[in-house]
């Protein structure tokens, strides 16, 4: 019941043109930002952590532009419950999809990386809709299972595979030789069991998901960064891939990790305000 209750409110929003969508996210910037305040200190925090070098006024501007976005976003995945394939196609523009052809021209698997930076839900449209071959999504369940259920059916609207965390090895055993693409969003919080591996990242001491390097290690696969920008036109966006890792067996331990990382950490510092700050990305410690 649950499940259907959240699926008719999602279609019946969804159906609001993007203009009555995008007044609704004016309202709820002023809402989130100056009343509610939602999680406005954890993203005051990130940020003072995260640049230390800027002052006081740039990280509130910093911000004041992610709240200005973020609305955006939730007015974004609500529309994609009805979204055609040419509005995709529309919204979002790959610069470079020869990038990853050249890889399945050779008979290979891409390992995609992405981060909860732009619009990376409808990143994943785009994905399923620039090619035939397999699709996977590696995501980590929620622990509403309704919500899990009903935002995993939206996101296999265009032909994407969902596949949790820990089915993903036997997914890409069962892919061998042959040209997939598997998303990873590698900017999450692992718990102590998925990961031990700590990096400075963003100027703090952070653990880090791992699994993109092993299962590269394991497929030989090649790297490739999705980057998932906006442009300035609200609600358009373009995606830039760029290959971080050609051959996996050339990098020492923990060194793909590293790189891929600190490519996000560059793309973050360029223009922070379209990153998640309401993430509490820095909850783990190390255990002494």
């Amino acid at each position: 019941m649950k499940k259907q209750s959240i699926d008719i409110l999602l279609y019946i929003f969804s159906l609001l043109p993007f203009w009555v969508l995008y007044g609704l996210s004016n309202g709820l910037y002023y809402l989130l930002f100056y009343v509610v305040r939602y999680r406005k200190q954890v993203v005051l925090d990130n940020l003072k952590n995260a640049f230390p070098e800027k002052t006081v006024e740039e990280r509130y501007q910093i911000a004041k532009k992610f709240y200005r976005f973020f609305p955006d976003l939730l007015v974004e995945a609500i529309k994609m419950r009805t979204m055609r394939a040419e509005q995709v196609l529309k919204r979002i523009e790959l610069l470079n999809p020869e990038e990853v052809y050249r890889h399945f021209e050779q008979q290979k698997g891409v390992i995609g990386v992405t981060a909860h930076y732009g619009n990376w839900e409808l990143g994943i449209y785009r994905l399923s809709l620039m090619t035939a071959h397999p699709r996977l999504v590696i995501y980590k369940p929620l622990n509403d299972k309704d919500f899990n259920e009903v935002f995993n059916r939206l996101r296999r609207r265009f032909g994407a595979s969902m596949v949790p965390m820990k089915q993903i090895l036997r997914h890409v055993i069962r892919l061998k030789n042959t040209p997939y693409i598997s998303m990873f969003v590698a900017d999450q919080t692992p718990t102590y069991q998925d990961s031990d591996y700590f990096m400075q990242f963003l100027n703090q001491d952070t653990l880090v998901y791992t699994g993109t390097e092993r299962i590269a290690r394991l497929t030989k696969n090649p790297i490739v960064y999705c980057h998932i920008g906006r442009k300035k036109k609200r609600g358009y966006y373009f995606c830039k891939f760029t290959t971080l890792v050609e051959d996996p067996d050339n990098y020492e331990t923990h060194e793909i990790t590293q790189l891929h990382n600190r490519f996000t950490e560059q793309i973050i510092s360029e223009q922070p305000e379209y990153w998640l700050w309401t993430h509490r990305r820095w909850k783990r410690k190390r255990r002494i």
